[in-house]
């Protein structure tokens, strides 16, 4: 297995999924998030990670064929684990996929997939979306017995959820933190152990002011574990480039993990 990413930092996708939504809130076509998402490569993104939802709250199924026009780095495609979005990755074939929960109701993917207690159907997702030309990653928490079946189940990756890390750092619950981060290095190891590439998201964030803080910013925490291989992260950048434009916001997160593997930069 060649793990993606660089001794230096994971790789950056860029998830642009609220470009979407705030189009949808007043209907029309802009903001475009296909418009973001060029310029969002241009600004050094490694990766483009979208969500079609079954309710299609933000990504809706045209931009993802125009996506899949106009971008030149891979596409993420998140998905739940349904027949229906199966079918539609089959067809567009994005390089990289992530099989994810989903429930009609919540606002944002709120746990991770529980791929041991639907294993054969996350198995066979797994193999439909191989034979298509996809990368599969599972979007699970850092459990023990999720990570195996996950091996198990023939996915390449695995991507595990930090919100409840992110979560904690936003309270600024130092003790929570540092068991919530110690459980996602566990994950991390034990997903390479078993021959995973081990990637990270949900929640990450960098502070928004200049202001000193007593802990660092909680992207750069987990982008400082050595094995995370990409981090996929959206709510909160797109949330700072509202303040500072998306190219900054795209460098000050690739220069975050920057920094959080090379402290001396």
């Amino acid at each position: 297995m060649i793990f993606a990413g660089t001794p230096n930092a994971p790789l950056l996708g860029v998830n642009i999924d609220h470009v979407a939504t705030l189009r949808n809130a007043r209907g029309g076509r802009f903001p475009d998030p296909v418009t973001a998402a060029q310029l969002a490569v241009e600004a050094g993104a490694d990766i483009i990670t979208f969500h079609l939802r079954e309710d299609r709250r933000h990504i809706r199924d045209d931009d993802v064929a125009r996506l899949k026009a106009a971008v030149q780095v891979p596409l993420n495609f998140e998905a739940a684990v349904t027949e229906e979005m199966l079918g539609l990755i089959e067809q567009v074939r994005p390089e990289h996929v992530c099989l994810v929960p989903e429930r009609r109701q919540e606002v944002t993917t709120e746990g991770g997939l529980d791929v041991a207690g639907q294993f054969d159907r996350v198995k066979d997702a797994c193999a439909r979306l191989a034979a298509a030309g996809c990368r599969v990653s599972l979007f699970i928490g850092a459990d023990p017995v999720q990570i195996e079946a996950s091996a198990r189940a023939g996915a390449p990756c695995i991507e595990l959820h930090t919100g409840a890390y992110a979560n904690a750092w936003w309270d600024q619950d130092s003790a929570l933190m540092a068991s919530e981060l110690q459980r996602l290095q566990d994950g991390l190891r034990l997903g390479r152990a078993a021959g995973l590439q081990t990637n990270a998201g949900h929640g990450l964030a960098v502070w928004d002011h200049p202001a000193p803080h007593p802990f660092a910013s909680s992207t750069a925490a987990v982008a400082a574990l050595p094995e995370v291989a990409e981090l996929h992260i959206g709510h909160a950048l797109i949330g700072h480039a509202l303040f500072v434009g998306l190219r900054q916001a795209i460098a000050d997160f690739k220069a975050e993990a920057v920094r959080a593997r090379n402290p001396r930069r």
